[in-house]
C-alpha cells in the first residue's frame, strides 16, 4: 500500500489566522454547528437497508458543519476550532467521518418499513464456506456509461424509475457503479450491509481489488477507456441535475452516497481514492450550481414578496404573500440541505485530498475549487478558500501548478471579482511572478498569461521590478513562452502609447503617428535593455500580438529614408534588422533559428495570408531597395542585411508589374556595393542576391546575366593586372596587397555561387599558389582566397563532367584525366600548406583537403556514376600521417578557461572552438568513409574522456558509426587507444607508481567509457570483449623484467585498465580468462608472498558472482577450488549491477550528426544528410566505479580524481609505435594455441 496523504509545508500555514482557519459555509438564516454522536455505531448504509427513514425539520442541522455564505455576504465568520479538523480523522472510514462531523437529517416522511426485495436479475454465488449468497449482476450503469451508448439523461431517468420501484436495489446498483468505476472486481451485497461495518466493507472490497495491474478505468489505456472519464463526470452531473427538484432533498440517497465517496476517498488504494475524489468533486460542482440556482430563486422570491407587500391595502393579496413566504421557507430549507451536502464533501474530501500524494487527485481538487469560485463567487471567493490555491502554487508537479494558474486566470479575468483578490494578490504575487521561470514550459506560459490578465485588470499591482523580471523571457528558446512574454511586453510598454479606441464602430487613434511611436519604443527597448544581440527573436516574440504593426513596412522604410530622423548608427542598424526580420517572418512564416514551434505546418488560411503578405512587401520594397542600398552603401553592417531582402521577394513581380527600371537600379547598386566592399558577409549576400536574379526562367534573365558578366569581367581584368605585378615584382606595398586580396575575395565569393569557368581563373591562381609554396613571398591575405578559388574551380569542373552525359562524350577520358591531374596537384599544394607558418593557411588547407578527399573517395561512383572511377583518389600514407599530425597539433589542445561568455576574449575562444570542431568533424568523416585507415581513429578515441566537454558528441558519434561498420575492428581500435596512452605515460613517468598518477586515473575513466559504449547487448559482444581481454593480457606481459629481477613487468599496470571491461564478461569467460592469465604468468618470475597489485585487481574483477577465484600467495589465480568471501565482493557486484542498469535504453537521444563543408552525393551511412554537431548526453558514471581498480588507489585523496591529464605525447604520425603495439610475440601465440582447445570446449552455453 502507498502513503495516501502528504502534509502541506508548515511555512505555508504561518500566514495569518484568517488563512489557517477552516472556511465555513453559512446560511443567511441559520448556522450549522457540528455535534458528535458517539452512540451512533451502525453504518448509515446499513440503517438505510434496514428501512430506516429519518424526519427532518426546517431548522434541523446538517450532517457536517461546513457553511456556505449566501447572498447576505456572511462569509467572514469562521470558527477557530475548524482548523483542528484539518488533521482529525485522517485515517478513518466514512462512518467515523460522518459521526465526527454531525448528526443526520431525518426524512421528510414518517418511517415505513421496507420489505427486503432482491435486485432484479440477481445471481447466486457460492462462498468459500459453501453458503450461498445473493449477489447482484454486473452493473448495468457501469456498462452503459463505459459504452456511452445512450445519452446520460435517459440513463439517469431509467435509474430514477427503478429507484421509485425499489429504493434499496436501485441505490445498491448506484453504489456498485462507483465501485466498478474504481476497477474493483468485488461488489457490495445486501448481506454485507446487514452484517458488516463500513470499515469492513471497504476492507472486503480492498481484498477483492485486482492489484495485478496498476491500471483502473480512469488511467487505463485503449479505445474502450478513452472517453470513460468524460462519461463518468457527465453521469454525476446529470444525476444531480435530474434530482435537484425532488430526490436531492430526500436525505437517504445523497447522504449515503456522500458517505460512501468520503470513505472511499480515505482509502489507501489509489484507484478508490482517485475515482471517489473525482466523483465527489464533480458532485460538489453540480451541487454548487444547484445552490446558485436556489440563491437566484430566493432573490426573485424576495423581490416578488417586497413588491406585493408594498402594494396598497386594497391591492395586496394575503394569499399571495402567504404563498411567497411558504416558497421562501422551502427555498431556505433546500439551500440549507444543499449547503450541508457541500460542507460534507468539502470537509470530508477536499480538505484531505487537495494535498494527496497522487498529483492527479491534487489537480482534480484545484480545478474544481476554481470552478466553484467562478460560478458561486459569493460563497467561495474568500481568502479562506483562496489559500488552497495559493499554497498549491508551490506544488512539485506541473499539472497541479498548471491547474492553479488556470483557475486564477479565470478569476482575475472577471473584472467584478478583482476587488476581492487584493489580499490574495499581495500574499502570492511574488510566487506568480517567479513561476515565469518555471522549468516546465507550459507552466511558465500559463504564468505569463496570468500576469497579462492581472496587468489588464489591476492597475499598479505589478511593479517595475516585477515587469523587468519578465522582459528577458522574450528571448527564450521556446516560442510559446517567448510569444507570451512578447504579449506582456506589448501590453505593458507599447499598447498604452499606441492605444486605439472604438468610436462609432470605427477606430480613432489617440496618437497621430502610432506606428512610428511603436517603432521608436521598440528601438528603445532593444537598444537600452541590452538583453540580446539579435532583433529577429524580439520580432518573432511580438509577431502574434503586434503583427499588423510589424508588417507596416511603409513606416519602417520612411523612418530609414528620412534625412532628419535623428537616429543613431546603432538605431539604424537595429531598425534595418527589424525590417529584414519582419519581412522574413511574413514571407516564410517560421521562427528564427534555434526557436522551434510545435506546429507541423501552416493552415490554408495562414498560407493565403503568407502569400498576400509576400506580394505586398515585394511591391512596396522593390522601388525602395535601390534607395536604401544607395543611402547605406558605405556601411557593411547595414548593406549585408538589406541585400538579404531579395531572398523573400516574389521576383516574378519585376515582370508582371513592369518594374524593370527598378531592377536596373538594383543591379547598378549591387555592382557598386561589390566593388566597394571586401567583407565576406557583404560579398556573400551580394553573390547570393545576383544568383537569385539569374534564374533562366525569368524574362529578365539576359539583362541580369549581362550585368553579371560585366561585373566578373571587371574583377577578372583587375586580378590579371595585379597578378602580373606580383609575379614580376619582388616587393608589394600594403595597398597593392590589399587590392589583390580584395579582388580575390570578390572572385572567390562569386565563384561559390556562380560558374566562372569560362573566365579560366584556375591556372593563374595555381601559379600564384605555387609561388607561395616555393618561395613563401606571397602574403597570406592573398593565399587564402587563392586556395578557395582553385577549390571551387575543381568542383565546378566536376559538376560539368558529372552533370553532362560525359559517358557519351567523344573525349571523356581526357576530361577525367585532366581533372584528376588538377585535383592531385592541388592536394599536393594543400599538403605543403599544412606545414606553413601561418595557422589560417594551415586550417584552410586542411578543410579544403579533407573535403576534396571525401568528394573524390570511392563513394563518388555510387548511384550509376561508374564512369567517374578514374577520378577516385586514395591518399598516400604520408598524406594520412600529416593530416593526423595536424589534427593533434591544432584540435586536441587545452584552450583557456572562459570567464563569463560576454567578453571579447570569450567570444574569440568560442569561435576558435567551433573551428576546431569543424576540423575534427572533417577528419572523422574521412575515417568513416574509408578515405583514411580506420586505425587512425585511435588517436581520436583516446581523447574521448579528456576532451569530452568540447568534442564528446563528435567522438561518440564516430565511435558508434565505426562499430556499425566493423565491430571487431572497432574493439581493437579501442584497445589500441588505451595502449597508446599507456605507452606514452610509461615513457614519460616510468613504471614506478604508475597507477597512482592522475593521468592513469583519467585513463581508467576512459576505459570505463569505452566499456559502457558496448551497450547492454552482452551476448552480441561476447567474442569481442573476450578478444579485447586476451589482447590486453598479452600487452601487459609483452615486456618482461630483467632476468633475476623480482620487479613487475612495465606494462602490468595495464591490467587495471582492462579490469574496467570485466563487467561485460560472462562467468564462463571469466574463468577461462583466469586460466589464461595463470598460464601467461608462469613465464614471469615473482617473489613469493608478494602478489602484484594489478594482478590482484584484475583477478578480483574476474571473480564470478558466486564462485570467486582465489589468488595464490605467488599472485597466480587458482581456479574454482573453494569459495572465497572477499570483503568487497558484494560492493563490486552492486557497482556492476548499477553499471548494467545505467545501460538500459530508457530513452534514446537524438543522434548527433557531424558537420563539414564537403559537397556530398550518394554517400553511404546517411552521408547525404547534413551532419550537424548536435549535443549528445553521456551516461553518468558513479564515483564508486573507481573502486574497481587497484586496492591501493582506494586510499587516494580526492584531488587525484580532479587533476587533468597531461598533454598527450606523440600523435598519429608515430606509425612505428602503432605497428609495434599491434605485433604479437611468438610465445604469446603459443599460449593462445595451448588454450584454444579449452576455449572451444567451453562453448558458449549458459
Amino acid at each position: 500500500m502507498e502513503t495516501w496523504w502528504v502534509r502541506t509545508p508548515s511555512s505555508l500555514f504561518s500566514l495569518s489566522r484568517s488563512w489557517t482557519t477552516m472556511p465555513t459555509l453559512r446560511s443567511s438564516s441559520s448556522r450549522y454547528h457540528s455535534s458528535s454522536s458517539p452512540s451512533s455505531t451502525s453504518s448509515p448504509l446499513r440503517r438505510a437497508v434496514a428501512g430506516g427513514r429519518r424526519s427532518v425539520s426546517a431548522a434541523s442541522s446538517s450532517s457536517v458543519s461546513v457553511a456556505i455564505p449566501c447572498n447576505d455576504g456572511d462569509s467572514k465568520q469562521t470558527s477557530e476550532g475548524d482548523s483542528e479538523s484539518l488533521s482529525a480523522g485522517e485515517g478513518s472510514d466514512f462512518e467515523d467521518s460522518l459521526r465526527r462531523n454531525g448528526k443526520k437529517r431525518a426524512a421528510k416522511r414518517p418511517l415505513k418499513p421496507t420489505p427486503a426485495k432482491l435486485p432484479k436479475k440477481r445471481s447466486q454465488t457460492v462462498r468459500a464456506n459453501g453458503q450461498k449468497e445473493s449477489e447482484p449482476p454486473a452493473s448495468d450503469l457501469f456498462d452503459a456509461v463505459k459504452g456511452a451508448k445512450s445519452d446520460m439523461q435517459s440513463l439517469v431517468d431509467e435509474w430514477l424509475d427503478s429507484y421509485k420501484q425499489d429504493q434499496d436495489a436501485a441505490f445498491l446498483e448506484l453504489v456498485n457503479f462507483f465501485i466498478r468505476s474504481c476497477g474493483c472486481k468485488g461488489t457490495v451485497t445486501p448481506e454485507m450491509f446487514k452484517k458488516m461495518s463500513n470499515s469492513e466493507i471497504i476492507r472486503h472490497l480492498t481484498e477483492q481489488f485486482n492489484e495485478d495491474s496498476g491500471d483502473y478505468p480512469l488511467t487505463a489505456s485503449g479505445p474502450s477507456w478513452k472517453k470513460f472519464q468524460g462519461s463518468f463526470c457527465e453521469f454525476v452531473r446529470t444525476l444531480v441535475y435530474q434530482c435537484q427538484y425532488g430526490l436531492l432533498y430526500d436525505g437517504f440517497p445523497m447522504d449515503n452516497l456522500i458517505s460512501l465517496l468520503t470513505g472511499l476517498s480515505d482509502s489507501q488504494v489509489r484507484a478508490f481514492r482517485h475515482t471517489s475524489t473525482l466523483a465527489a468533486m464533480k458532485l460538489m460542482t453540480s451541487l454548487v450550481r444547484v445552490a446558485l440556482q436556489l440563491s437566484l430563486h430566493k432573490d426573485n422570491n424576495q423581490r416578488q414578496y417586497e413588491a406585493e407587500r408594498n402594494k396598497g391595502p386594497g391591492q395586496r393579496a394575503p394569499e399571495r404573500l402567504e404563498s411567497l413566504l411558504e416558497k421562501r421557507r422551502e427555498l431556505q430549507e433546500h439551500q440549507e440541505e444543499i449547503e450541508g451536502m457541500m460542507n460534507a464533501l468539502f470537509r470530508g474530501v477536499f480538505v484531505h485530498r487537495y494535498r494527496d500524494v497522487l498529483p492527479e487527485i491534487r489537480a482534480i481538487c484545484i480545478e474544481e475549487i476554481g470552478s466553484w469560485m467562478q460560478s458561486y463567487s459569493t460563497s467561495f471567493l474568500t481568502d479562506s478558500y483562496l489559500k488552497y490555491i495559493g499554497w498549491t502554487l508551490h506544488d512539485k508537479h506541473r499539472d497541479v501548478r498548471l491547474k492553479c494558474l488556470k483557475a486564477l486566470k479565470g478569476l482575475y479575468g472577471n473584472q467584478d471579482l478583482t476587488s476581492r483578490l487584493e489580499l490574495f494578490t499581495s500574499r502570492f504575487k511574488d510566487r506568480m511572478v517567479s513561476m515565469v521561470m518555471d522549468r516546465e514550459y507550459d507552466v511558465a506560459v500559463e504564468a505569463v498569461r496570468l500576469l497579462i490578465v492581472i496587468l489588464k485588470s489591476m492597475d499598479g499591482v505589478l511593479t517595475d521590478a516585477d515587469c523587468e523580471s519578465i522582459y528577458p523571457v522574450v528571448y527564450a528558446s521556446n516560442r510559446a513562452l517567448a510569444s507570451a512574454a512578447g504579449e506582456f511586453l506589448y501590453w505593458k510598454l507599447f499598447y498604452p502609447e499606441c492605444e486605439t479606441r472604438a468610436v462609432g464602430g470605427r477606430e480613432r487613434r489617440r496618437s497621430p503617428r502610432p506606428q512610428r511611436t511603436f517603432f521608436y519604443l521598440l528601438l528603445s527597448f532593444f537598444v537600452e535593455s541590452e538583453l540580446h544581440d539579435h532583433a529577429a527573436y524580439l520580432v518573432d516574440s511580438l509577431w502574434d500580438c503586434a503583427g499588423p504593426l510589424l508588417k507596416d513596412w511603409e513606416s519602417l522604410t520612411s523612418l530609414l529614408l528620412e534625412k532628419d530622423q535623428n537616429l543613431g548608427d546603432v538605431q539604424e542598424s537595429t531598425l534595418i534588422e527589424i525590417l529584414v526580420s519582419s519581412v522574413r517572418q511574413a514571407s516564410e512564416g517560421h521562427p528564427p533559428v534555434g526557436r522551434v514551434t510545435g506546429k507541423k505546418g501552416l493552415t490554408p488560411k495562414e498560407r493565403k495570408i503568407q502569400a498576400d503578405d509576400k506580394v505586398k512587401l515585394t511591391e512596396h520594397l522593390i522601388p525602395l531597395l535601390p534607395q536604401l542600398l544607395a543611402k547605406f552603401s558605405a556601411d557593411a553592417e547595414k548593406v549585408a542585411p538589406l541585400l538579404q531582402l531579395l531572398n523573400y521577394f516574389d521576383l516574378n513581380i519585376y515582370c508582371t508589374r513592369r518594374l524593370e527600371k527598378h531592377l536596373e537600379l538594383l543591379l547598378q547598386q549591387l555592382q557598386e556595393v561589390v566593388v566597394k566592399h571586401a567583407e565576406p558577409a557583404v560579398l556573400e549576400a551580394g553573390a547570393h542576391a545576383l544568383y537569385l536574379l539569374c534564374n533562366p526562367e525569368f524574362t529578365f534573365f539576359t539583362r541580369v546575366d549581362f550585368a553579371r558578366s560585366q561585373l566578373v569581367d571587371l574583377l577578372t581584368d583587375r586580378f590579371q593586372q595585379e597578378l602580373e605585378e606580383l609575379l614580376q615584382s619582388s616587393f608589394l606595398d600594403e595597398d597593392e596587397v590589399y587590392s589583390l586580396a580584395a579582388t580575390l575575395k570578390r572572385l572567390s565569393a562569386f565563384y561559390n555561387a556562380h560558374d566562372l569557368t569560362r573566365w579560366e581563373l584556375h591556372e593563374p591562381c595555381y601559379q600564384l599558389l605555387r609561388k607561395a609554396v616555393d618561395t613563401g613571398e606571397v602574403p597570406h591575405q592573398v593565399t587564402l582566397p587563392a586556395l578557395t578559388l582553385v577549390y571551387f574551380s575543381i568542383l565546378w569542373t566536376l559538376t560539368h563532367i558529372s552533370g553532362s552525359d560525359a559517358s557519351q562524350s567523344l573525349s571523356p577520358q581526357k576530361q577525367l584525366l585532366d581533372l584528376k591531374g588538377r585535383m592531385v596537384a592541388f592536394c599536393e599544394l594543400c599538403q605543403s600548406c599544412l606545414s606553413d607558418v601561418d595557422s589560417e593557411i594551415q586550417e584552410q588547407a586542411f578543410v579544403l583537403l579533407s573535403d576534396l578527399l571525401l568528394i573524390f573517395s570511392p563513394q563518388m561512383i555510387i548511384g550509376g556514376r561508374e564512369f567517374l572511377r578514374p577520378l577516385v583518389f586514395i591518399p598516400e600514407a604520408t598524406l594520412q600521417s600529416e593530416l593526423a599530425s595536424f589534427l593533434m597539433d591544432h584540435v586536441f589542445i587545452q584552450p583557456g578557461e572562459l570567464s563569463g561568455g560576454h567578453s571579447q576574449e570569450d567570444h574569440l575562444q568560442i569561435e576558435q572552438l567551433h573551428q576546431r570542431r569543424r576540423l575534427l568533424a572533417g577528419f572523422c568523416k574521412l575515417l568513416l568513409y574509408g578515405v583514411l585507415e580506420m586505425d587512425a581513429a585511435s588517436d581520436v578515441f583516446k581523447h574521448y574522456s579528456k576532451f569530452y566537454n568540447d568534442y564528446g558528441d563528435i567522438i561518440k558519434e564516430t565511435l558508434t558509426r565505426a562499430r556499425q561498420i566493423d565491430r571487431s575492428h572497432c574493439s581493437r581500435i579501442l584497445l589500441l587507444s588505451l595502449k597508446q596512452l599507456y605507452t606514452e605515460l610509461l615513457q614519460e613517468q616510468g613504471p614506478q607508481g604508475l597507477n597512482e598518477l592522475p593521468a592513469f586515473i583519467e585513463m581508467r575513466d576512459l576505459a570505463r567509457r569505452f566499456a559502457l559504449s558496448f551497450g547492454p547487448q552482452q551476448l552480441q559482444n561476447r567474442d569481442l570483449v573476450v578478444m579485447l581481454h586476451k589482447e590486453g593480457i598479452k600487452f601487459s606481459l609483452s615486456e618482461l623484467p630483467p632476468a633475476g629481477s623480482s620487479s613487475q613487468p612495465p606494462n602490468l599496470a595495464f591490467l587495471e585498465l582492462l579490469a574496467e571491461f570485466s563487467p561485460r564478461l560472462f562467468h564462463q569467460d571469466k574463468q577461462l580468462l583466469l586460466s589464461y592469465l595463470e598460464k601467461c604468468l608462469q613465464r614471469v618470475s615473482q617473489a613469493p608472498g608478494r602478489p602484484w597489485g594489478p594482478v590482484t585487481t584484475y583477478c578480483h574483477s574476474l571473480s564470478p558472482g558466486e564462485n570467486t577465484a582465489e589468488v595464490s600467495p605467488q599472485g597466480y589465480p587458482r581456479s574454482k577450488k573453494r569459495r572465497v568471501e572477499g570483503p568487497s565482493r558484494q560492493h563490486r557486484e552492486d557497482v556492476s549491477a548499477s553499471q548494467e542498469e545505467s545501460l538500459q535504453p530508457n530513452s534514446i537521444p537524438a543522434t548527433p550528426m557531424l558537420t563539414s563543408t564537403a559537397v556530398k552525393s550518394g554517400q553511404p551511412l546517411g552521408a547525404s544528410e547534413e551532419m550537424e554537431e548536435g549535443g549528445s548526453s553521456e551516461l553518468a558514471f558513479p564515483q564508486g566505479l573507481y573502486l574497481l581498480g587497484n586496492p591501493r588507489s582506494r586510499s587516494l585523496s580526492p584531488q587525484h580524481f580532479q587533476t587533468p591529464l597531461n598533454p598527450s605525447g606523440p600523435g598519429l604520425g608515430k606509425q612505428l609505435t602503432r605497428l609495434s603495439l599491434m605485433e604479437e610475440d611468438e610465445e604469446e601465440l603459443e599460449i593462445h594455441d595451448d588454450l584454444s582447445g579449452d576455449w572451444q570446449g567451453s562453448g558458449k552455453d549458459f
